[in-house]
Formats: structure tokens, sequence, C-alpha cells
């Protein structure tokens, strides 16, 4: 079975209405669509498709990044109404001097970090655990890392584990002047939570790639001009997508060849 990248749930229900079952290749390298626990213990293999959109996603968050510290979309706009004519647009922040702290360290988050230091960031980073091959600073509390950081890089898988882990808390600690950047899953931050910490200054701005309930995004963050929003653009360029896809054919041909999946997931590699 290969599924896209619908909202459509791959659950245990879903999945058990297919005895003959084998494997389900989702594209994506984002799974939590699909009950991959329920999957491995009833045999039957899940793959995603990672690796092959690290760097699209990447260059997206950077992107998202500079247009939300140096508000570009607003500076778009300004000349569009033909409000230049009236005087020069409002000087912005910068990224020089900042810290950005990411949350999930894994491939793309690595792929991003590489980027904002070549724009003069220092980064940090939280997970579940420190990683023995990485250089940079590791905060073993998510909070304290948000008192210490300027930006707030979320790029986390979704799931259970991490359902609106950002919350008020962790926005309250990253501070008036803080940045939040999410090219991970809605789910990760809670939305009501940064509706309000944006709407009393508790933070400065964030730029969204992804929502709880997309499509849709909150009406009240489409209102803010400090917000920057995408509909989910993160790896949506043609060359990134036809890998991706090309990805979701290779392990369903990979494992009827005989030959097994060719990126399963953890709760399903065997």
């Amino acid at each position: 079975m290969a599924v896209g990248p619908g909202h459509q749930p791959i659950d245990a229900a879903f999945m058990a209405r297919f005895p003959a079952l084998k494997i389900v290749s989702s594209f994506g390298v984002g799974y939590d669509h699909v009950d991959a626990a329920w999957a491995g213990r009833h045999g039957v293999f899940v793959t995603n498709t990672p690796d092959v959109l690290n760097e699209e996603v990447a260059d997206t968050a950077l992107g998202l990044l500079l247009c939300t510290v140096r508000r570009l979309p607003q500076a778009d706009r300004y000349l569009r109404e033909g409000k230049w004519m009236g005087g020069a647009f409002p000087l912005t922040d910068s990224l020089r001097g900042k810290t950005m702290g990411v949350l999930g360290l894994g491939r793309i988050g690595k792929a991003i970090a590489r980027r904002a230091e070549a724009c003069g960031l220092k980064v940090v980073y939280h997970g579940r655990n420190r990683q023995a091959d990485v250089a940079y600073p590791y905060f073993d509390s998510l909070i304290e890392m948000a008192k210490a950081v300027d930006i707030l890089m979320v790029i986390t898988p979704g799931g259970p584990a991490t359902h609106k882990l950002v919350d008020a808390a962790v926005l309250d600690a990253l501070g008036p002047k803080g940045v939040l950047i999410n090219v991970a899953r809605g789910s990760v931050v809670d939305e009501a939570a940064l509706v309000d910490a944006l709407k009393r200054g508790a933070i400065s701005a964030a730029g969204l790639d992804v929502f709880e309930t997309e499509p849709c995004a909150p009406s009240e963050l489409i209102g803010m001009d400090n917000v920057v929003l995408l509909p989910h653009v993160g790896s949506a360029s043609v060359a990134t997508r036809r890998a991706m896809g090309q990805l979701v054919v290779d392990n369903l041909v990979s494992f009827f060849a005989g030959d097994g999946p060719l990126t399963p997931t953890p709760e399903t590699a065997r």
C-alpha cells in the first residue's frame, strides 16, 4: 500500500481491513498519521522518505526564519500598497549575534543548523538524548533552552510524545524578544497558547509552515502582522517531491522483489 500526504489516519482499524497487508509505503519523512507501532506488532512494514528532502526543508526553514525576523513579507506588502512613497520601511531585527535553539536535531535539524551557522547564529539543541558526535551545546530541558535562546526552531517528529510540547511555559521562557519557527508538525505547538503569547507580547514573532488542523490555519494567526504563514511547503519543490515519490515506489519494488524495504521505520525494522 502506498499512502500520500493526506489527512486520513492509517490507524489500526484501517489496516486491519486489509488482512493480506504487508507494507505501507508513506510519502513524507513524518509518519505520525500511520500507526507504525501496531503495524510492527502485526508484521507490517511501514516506510517513509527520509534524507531526500533534508536540504529542501532546511532551505525553507532558513527562508521562513529570514522572513520572520527581517519582516520580508511585510516589506513586500509595504511596497505594493504604495507606502514607500511616504517613507522607508521600518528597521527590523537582525540574525547577527543571536542564538538559535533547535528542538529535534535529526537529519533535517542538522541541515538547518549548518545554514544558521553560515548566517552568524550560535546553535544549541534539545532532544531526548545528547548526541556524542555533535559539538553544539546540549540542553536536557526544553524550558531552560528556551530561556537561553533568541529563536526556537522546531523540527522534531510529531506524535503523542511531542503533542503540544511547545506550550505556554515554553513560550513564556522564550521571552518577549523571542521568535518561534515551526517546520515540524502543527501538533508539536499548542496553537491556542501561541495565539495568546503573541497577543500579550510574551514572544515577538512566529513563522509557521505547519498547523494542527491542516489545511486550516487559525484565523487569529492570519490576522497578525508579526506572523509569517506558509501552507506546508517545506519540501514542496518539483525535484524533491519527485525524489520522494520515487522512494515510495522503490520501497515497494524492493520489498516485493524479496530484498526488504529500503527505509523501514524503527517500529517495523527487522
